[in-house]
């Protein structure tokens, strides 16, 4: 993988930003930093999200009279081991150049904690097929993936375990909390992969 798109998903997990749009910014904000090249998406006149490639971000409203509130956005990573770097934001390839179909928690757990910036294990709904690893400081949340489900064994997977599946923000203290004591304690397992 290039340093450049190793640079990003620290930047990322980093800031909580993505090239500096917040979870929390408006959709004309998002899109002034991301390009206006977007498939929006809304189920009704209280929820939409639009999806900027590989990033995704979603809003909020109490009725179609009032603004949007940013809620969260996604990085679904895991689509790079299907498709590659063309998913990826145009304004992202711009700074970042070329991504590579997959992203090692490993290698990014470890350059992060060079920088001083640790993630905390948590655990989650979906292990043992996925782990969740949080950053307190920017609320952002890392899922990878761990084990292959019996639905999952097919010969063109693209996923390989140890793989980040995706990476996400905001992720409230509380939201932690509650999935530490509804699925286990805060104890890092040992993992392979």
């Amino acid at each position: 993988m290039t340093p450049y798109s190793l640079a990003f998903y620290m930047d990322v997990v980093i800031s909580g930003t993505v090239l500096g749009a917040r979870p929390t910014d408006s959709p004309d904000r998002v899109t002034e930093i991301l390009g206006s090249d977007f498939a929006e998406n809304s189920f009704d006149d209280h929820s939409m999200s639009r999806d900027y490639g590989m990033v995704e971000f979603f809003w909020l409203r109490d009725s179609p009279d009032h603004p949007w509130e940013g809620h969260h956005f996604t990085l679904g990573v895991h689509q790079l081991a299907r498709h590659g770097g063309s998913v990826v934001n145009e304004a992202i390839r711009e700074r970042y150049g070329r991504f590579d179909r997959h992203l090692r928690f490993d290698k990014l757990e470890r350059l992060l904690g060079k920088r001083g910036v640790p993630l905390e294990y948590v655990p989650d709904a979906n292990a043992p097929a996925f782990t969740q690893h949080w950053q307190p400081a920017s609320q952002v949340s890392v899922l990878v993936f761990r084990a292959r489900e019996e639905w999952q064994k097919y010969p063109r997977s693209a996923e390989c375990v140890g793989d980040v599946r995706a990476i996400y923000s905001s992720v409230s203290a509380e939201s932690v909390a509650g999935n530490r004591k509804r699925y286990g304690s805060p104890r890092r397992t040992a993992l392979t992969g």
